[in-house]
């Protein structure tokens, strides 16, 4: 019911502030992650059906793990629902859980090296073993600044359209594209993915952009987000990760640098600095987004009861 997503989604976001992301063997997206794992292996299939198999085990997976939500949507009573909803929406978004990786990436920095490039390699795939100080911090907050899209804004996104069983879709898509989107001996296997999450976030990529640049302007940086935006964008790979991050890179003064392949942004504020207010921005734009969206729901909630439909 519309009702009860417009409660769902601000008891969400409540849950998760208040306990993260669990973190379990049992945890949904970890379950589908060992499912995708055990699919996702080159050598399970031949070459020439890879690509097919593929979008095949696609279709399986995101219905194996929405099922659960759309069967909770569809025959739970509503007092079960919002009991039960906002704790597996929590399972479909990080919010928490972004800030908690990028601060253990900067916190074990300060006391080595080395244990910040370890903890830096669970964020990106790049290699991290020769990452510098400064190299290691922009991975940490290049990621937190990108997963605005990929971790929040987008799972929220399809929440508000499809409910629960949306997020689960959404939320199952992307960690096949996490998991298997690589130019690599994966190609076959994950192209589909890849495609498919680049679909699924390019309208939620333009959005969380739009409310960046929004923050900025508030913020006085305007000029520089969008001239980064503008400049930098194209020099990440892919059509959606960019848009986040320069207007982030710009709204901020910092430079995001994966070595031998980009630098984003002007690069005149050190990111030892601006990692506070990267954080803040992240936090300002979900903010944005939430009550955009409850209000939208609200709204519909009130064409539907005037118009009858």
């Amino acid at each position: 019911m519309l009702w009860t997503r417009i409660l769902i989604l601000p008891l969400a976001l409540l849950a998760d502030r208040l306990i993260g992301d669990p973190r379990s063997a049992l945890h949904p997206v970890a379950l589908v992650g060992r499912f995708i794992g055990w699919w996702g292996r080159p050598a399970l299939v031949p070459p020439s059906i890879q690509r097919l198999f593929g979008v095949l085990m696609w279709a399986l997976t995101v219905i194996l793990f929405a099922l659960p939500f759309c069967c909770l949507e569809q025959f739970f009573p509503w007092y079960l629902s919002l009991v039960a909803g906002p704790l597996l929406l929590n399972f479909c978004f990080a919010w928490r859980s972004l800030e908690e990786h990028a601060f253990s990436v900067v916190h074990s920095l300060q006391e080595d090296l080395a244990d910040g490039r370890r903890q830096a390699s669970l964020l990106v795939s790049r290699s991290t073993s020769d990452l510098d100080p400064g190299q290691v911090l922009s991975a940490a907050y290049e990621s937190l600044s990108e997963n605005l899209v990929d971790s929040i804004i987008a799972p929220l996104f399809y929440f508000s359209l499809f409910g629960l069983t949306g997020a689960a879709a959404y939320r199952a898509a992307n960690t096949m594209d996490a998991m298997l989107g690589y130019r690599d001996e994966r190609t076959r296997l994950g192209w589909f993915s890849a495609r498919a999450d680049d679909i699924l976030n390019y309208i939620p990529a333009r959005i969380a952009g739009a409310l960046l640049l929004l923050y900025f302007a508030w913020k006085g940086r305007f000029t520089s987000a969008c001239e980064t935006l503008r400049d930098d964008r194209h020099k990440r790979p892919g059509i959606n990760g960019g848009i986040p991050i320069a207007i982030i890179a710009g709204g901020t003064g910092v430079m995001f640098e994966k070595p031998g392949v980009y630098r984003i942004g002007p690069g005149v504020v050190p990111l030892e600095e601006a990692g506070n207010e990267i954080v803040a921005a992240v936090r300002v734009v979900t903010l944005m987004f939430s009550v955009l969206m409850v209000a939208a729901l609200l709204l519909l909630g009130s064409l539907a009861k005037y118009t009858g439909i």
